[in-house]
């Protein structure tokens, strides 16, 4: 019942490790750059760029199923083509596959976007995410593909992160008023794809939060949670900034909530608690 988790020292791909030995799961977790500090994870290093090293880790490893959650920001070939080598090597070891996938794929419009809409990404992180969902699905037909917005938690998470950066006044830093999005929190995400990794589910699913809220609105709950002054926040707009990207995307998770038994907290309780395994 081993589990290889590719990004497993990324901030979700952690959590995914943590909980899937606390369930009593054999984990081997790649990295990049340095192992994560997850104990009891096997760590092997991984360039998920290189096909050939994919294949001899998951045929080593001979997992009943894989997570990925590496990606790269500014890289198509660790995000698209990463992903397309970790479908073809599960695939051949007939292993039962979760892609982490993200709601940057879609352009974006008032309406929330369901399940099974297809990109329209209008930059090259979410192009590159188009691509590599559609090299899954080519693959690796009864793999899972979480669509999932920005991962919240504790001060490690990217986006908490950034928050408490502009709030600390860090120069050249500001937050959106203008992008919304669905956060949600990495505990409830690690445990939605672990259950995912049980199932049979193929295809795409949105695991997101159940509000849509700004950056800057984001911002402001962060600094309740830390005790800090919201007024300290910093904003700008996405055409102040002279960024393309996506500005308001609503993902549609209820079914998810239908499918699954983990629920999907609001963001302030998210940001709050620490649920037990």
């Amino acid at each position: 019942m081993t589990l290889v988790v590719v990004g497993a020292s990324g901030y979700l791909g952690g959590e995914v490790c943590r909980r899937a030995l606390a369930a009593g799961r054999p984990v081997v977790g790649t990295y990049h750059r340095a192992p994560g500090t997850v104990e009891g994870v096997r760590w092997e290093r991984l360039d998920v760029r290189d096909a050939a090293a994919v294949r001899e880790l998951v045929r080593g490893a001979a997992p009943a199923a894989v997570v990925n959650c590496a990606y790269r920001y500014d890289g198509w070939d660790a995000t698209a083509d990463g992903a397309a080598h970790v479908a073809l090597a599960a695939a051949e070891a007939g292993a039962r596959l979760v892609h982490l996938s993200s709601d940057a794929l879609h352009g974006g419009r008032p309406e929330p976007y369901g399940d099974d809409e297809a990109p329209t990404p209008i930059f090259p992180y979410g192009a590159a995410k188009a691509a590599a969902e559609t090299a899954v699905r080519l693959v690796h037909p009864a793999a899972a593909i979480v669509r999932t917005s920005l991962i919240i938690g504790d001060r490690r998470a990217k986006q908490v992160r950034l928050c408490l950066d502009v709030l600390a006044g860090t120069p050249g830093l500001a937050l959106f008023s203008d992008e919304v999005r669905c956060p949600v929190s990495v505990h409830d995400v690690a445990a939605a794809v672990l259950e995912l990794v049980a199932g049979d589910y193929a295809g795409t699913l949105n695991v997101a939060g159940p509000e849509a809220v700004s950056r800057v609105e984001l911002g402001r709950l962060v600094a309740r949670r830390y005790g800090l002054d919201p007024v300290r926040l910093r904003a700008t707009t996405i055409a102040e900034s002279g960024h393309v990207r996506p500005a308001e995307v609503r993902l549609d998770s209820a079914r998810a909530a239908g499918l699954l038994r983990t629920p999907l907290r609001p963001i302030a309780e998210a940001l709050a608690t620490r649920p037990s395994i």
